[in-house]
């Protein structure tokens, strides 16, 4: 009898927590494009990547504790810790290839989420050095549109 309440109760809590999103508006600005906010967010950081502006490209990245990336070593927390992981590749004479993203895809989740996946290129004198996918989930804040996950093969 217990094991068929618990069962009621979470397939209660199963239906009841995607109902109760239902009839909620994704919250933007009036005139806000969604996919085109995030896209050109997610671009300024590629742009600031390849201008080497360490700074410019944490933009994109939210401030917060939980703000994560994911590496080969494991989840980073943290923005100045995910900051850390960047900053070798900023040095003066660090060798860093350049960056862009394409086939992005937004998908929004309310209130004020969204899950982007896309590819991003690497390059170094016209060659491809690395490629991937990634997915990042963004979130809407008083600044914008910021990464509060970053998962990239």
């Amino acid at each position: 009898m217990r094991t068929l309440r618990r069962r009621a109760a979470c397939l209660v809590l199963a239906l009841a927590v995607p109902l109760s999103v239902v009839g909620c508006r994704f919250e933007t600005a009036e005139e806000e494009d969604l996919e085109r906010s995030i896209e050109t967010m997610l671009r300024r950081s590629a742009a600031a990547w390849n201008a080497g502006d360490l700074d410019g490209f944490m933009v994109a990245f939210a401030d917060g504790p939980s703000t994560s990336l994911i590496t080969a070593d494991g989840p980073v927390y943290g923005k100045e810790a995910i900051r850390e992981q960047y900053a070798g590749l900023f040095e003066p004479g660090a060798v860093r290839d350049s960056l862009r993203v394409q086939d992005l895809s937004v998908r929004p989740l309310p209130p004020l989420i969204g899950i982007v996946t896309g590819r991003y290129v690497q390059e170094r004198d016209g060659e491809v050095t690395s490629a991937g996918w990634f997915t990042v989930v963004v979130r809407r804040a008083g600044e914008g549109w910021r990464i509060v996950h970053d998962h990239s093969s």
